[in-house]
């Protein structure tokens, strides 16, 4: 008999519920908050209550498209952290109380993990044991994946991700929210050498993203104080300047990583990498050092909850359900 799993995303500011048979994706309904571009950014109250908002109808959907009745459902699955704390709850009372109510299990779900294991929703896929570059919002991690459950991180971020990097630039640059994307697209009439900005040294494979910030925020301060429009003027090449920097600090790690594991296997996750930038200058790593690439269908690049059931389904073959009492962790490392 076919599994069918339920699982909802709500960790950040996208509402998304799916429906996985076994390992097969039937939907993948998204529910995108507008409410936060006029803030510059994510704003944990409001998000909360548009989740509450779109739940219902998202998780009606996802059972249309994939034609499941909530009745064949064998467990839910949801996202437990880490994430915001308002939006978790949402995704985690509304779990439970469907779980209890059709007397079926609750699968937990790492975030984090999920972003990796959205690698096994499509081929190609990678062999374990892999390396894996997570890259989003909230978090940049070097992963050595060993199998599906089974993950450890090398590297990490020791104060901001590299998405945030990227949204901070784009705000000082006038860009509206969420603004890693425009960067991406205004940088392709850019030089990337254009302007230099300082890569910060991290002992082993961890990054740090704060002082690349503050250069970039001295620098326009620096420069419009000369030039008032030398943002208008500039554009394309701080935009190429700032995104080709930042994919360095990321590339730098990454061969690191992959020579002290012998590894060829690389494969990157998480919202960042959508970025076209990253994705070429990956592939030329690809070429020149004999990596084997894999990156996710770009729905599953950000956040969604196709990747909450694939990780759902390999914790359902285990039986790793979880308690009715379980709650929401806005950190959790795994």
């Amino acid at each position: 008999m076919p599994i069918h799993i339920l699982a909802i995303e709500s960790s950040c500011d996208e509402t998304s519920a799916s429906v996985a048979q076994d390992s097969k994706i039937l939907s993948n309904i998204i529910a995108s908050q507008e409410i936060h571009q006029k803030y510059g950014g994510v704003v944990p109250e409001l998000a909360s209550r548009e989740h509450q908002k779109n739940i219902v109808a998202v998780v009606e959907a996802a059972l249309q498209e994939a034609k499941v009745s909530k009745n064949e459902l064998n467990a839910i699955a949801f996202t437990r952290g880490p994430g915001l704390l308002g939006s978790l709850l949402v995704g985690v009372s509304f779990a439970k109380a469907m779980a209890l109510a059709l007397d079926i299990p609750l699968i937990e779900v790492n975030h984090m993990q999920a972003h990796v294991l959205a690698h096994f929703i499509d081929e190609p896929q990678p062999t374990f044991p892999f390396l894996c570059l997570t890259v989003s919002g909230g978090h940049t991690q070097i992963v050595w994946v060993k199998d599906y459950l089974q993950m450890e991180i090398l590297g990490e971020t020791q104060d901001d991700a590299v998405g945030e990097a990227f949204d901070k630039t784009a705000k000082l640059l006038g860009l509206p929210y969420p603004g890693g994307p425009l960067i991406d697209k205004f940088a392709k009439n850019g030089n990337p050498l254009a302007f230099s900005f300082p890569k910060s040294e991290m002992p082993h494979l961890d990054f740090s993203f704060s002082g690349i910030k503050t250069a970039i925020l001295y620098f326009l301060q620096r420069q419009t104080a000369q030039n008032p429009k030398f943002i208008e003027e500039n554009l394309p090449d701080i935009c190429a300047s700032v995104q080709h920097t930042l994919v360095e600090m990321l590339l730098d790690k990454l061969r690191k990583a992959a020579q002290a594991m012998n590894c060829s296997q690389i494969a990157i996750a998480g919202g960042v990498s959508a970025n076209s930038y990253l994705r070429k200058r990956l592939q030329e790593e690809a070429e020149k050092n004999n990596w084997q690439v894999f990156i996710p269908a770009f729905q599953y690049c950000t956040d969604n909850a196709a990747m909450i059931a694939i990780a759902a389904y390999y914790k359902y073959l285990q039986k790793d359900f979880c308690p009715q009492n379980v709650g929401a962790l806005a950190r959790w490392e795994f």
